[in-house]
């Protein structure tokens, strides 16, 4: 996918659909955490609200009077003239929208994020390490162990931490809920299975599932070989992404839990084990494997939240 920077940035899509004159997108669409995008879009709800009592658009509101969303700006347009949200965004060539933006109902939309985006997780930006415990830069943590990584129009991509993965080491099996279900934030959304012992995850996010990895089901063990990379899990559709994330961890304050994860578990291994676990070393792969003395209830009870 194309790379942008601020010497080539693209019109924002509210430009492109010609609600603003001028206004060109330095953040590569991540429209979720974009304020002009908020602010556009908390005034087209306002003036959505008047126009539904039948009241002409309040003095407040001056030159957002006339805002319309800009997907609804170009409903309007002939299909012809109806661009894909991925065209415009500058990852595919020209696309008419038959969905009038409607994607989660879209199959090439499905079938890009499958095929194409996928991609873009290969090669996180950056990762940080805690003792071992590898963060990458721009995801998003639940005390759950499980991250999420936002991708567009409220959709984002979910999986198992790099802490639960090295904690429990290789799953044998792997069981969500189907396509089209919905999760609740807290509430349990897919199970890992290990010679018969079994681990659920709670959901960090609200949000209706649109797609499994497929390579993930078929072989587990890439969960906790490649966590946030191949390993992924499920990706959603979030229509409250923004308060579901106040709930969650991001950059220091997932720097925090992860280290104060990392001490609870030496701490409790020393005491487990009568082995000092050595200052400022790092967590080996499969812990579960490599200590027998350990039982697999024991470590889920102490370290993975479950919900019954």
């Amino acid at each position: 996918m194309k790379t942008y920077t601020k010497d080539n940035s693209p019109a924002c899509l509210w430009m492109q659909a010609g609600v603003v004159k001028e206004k060109k997108c330095f953040n590569q669409f991540d429209c979720v955490n974009c304020r002009f995008d908020r602010a556009l879009t908390r005034a087209c709800r306002s003036n959505q609200e008047l126009k539904s009592k039948g009241l002409p658009p309040g003095k407040k509101v001056g030159k957002k009077a006339g805002l319309v969303f800009w997907k609804d700006k170009l409903k309007k347009n002939p299909l012809a003239k109806r661009p894909c949200i991925h065209h415009m965004k500058g990852y595919i060539g020209f696309k008419a929208c038959p969905k009038v933006y409607h994607c989660i109902d879209c199959e090439f939309d499905q079938f890009f994020n499958d095929q194409f985006k996928v991609y873009t997780m290969l090669q996180p930006v950056q990762f940080d390490e805690i003792s071992g415990i590898c963060l990458p830069v721009g995801y998003y943590f639940s005390p759950g162990h499980t991250w999420i990584k936002i991708e567009d129009n409220g959709m984002v991509r979910m999986g198992v931490d790099d802490f639960a993965s090295k904690l429990l080491g290789w799953f044998d099996t792997l069981s969500t809920p189907l396509m089209g279900k919905k999760l609740i934030q807290g509430k349990p959304c897919l199970t890992l299975t290990r010679q018969g012992h079994e681990v659920s995850f709670i959901a960090p996010v609200n949000g209706v599932i649109t797609g499994v990895n497929a390579h993930a089901r078929k072989t587990p063990s890439l969960i906790s070989r490649a966590p946030y990379t191949d390993g992924w899990i499920l990706t959603l559709y979030c229509p409250d992404l923004k308060q579901d994330l106040k709930s969650l961890l991001f950059m220091e304050s997932s720097k925090k839990f992860m280290d104060a994860s990392v001490r609870h578990l030496y701490s409790f291994l020393e005491e487990e084990t009568q082995l000092k676990a050595a200052d400022g070393g790092t967590l080996i792969s499969d812990l579960y494997g490599n200590l027998p003395g350990v039982s697999w209830d024991t470590l889920v009870k102490e370290f993975i939240p479950q919900v019954s």
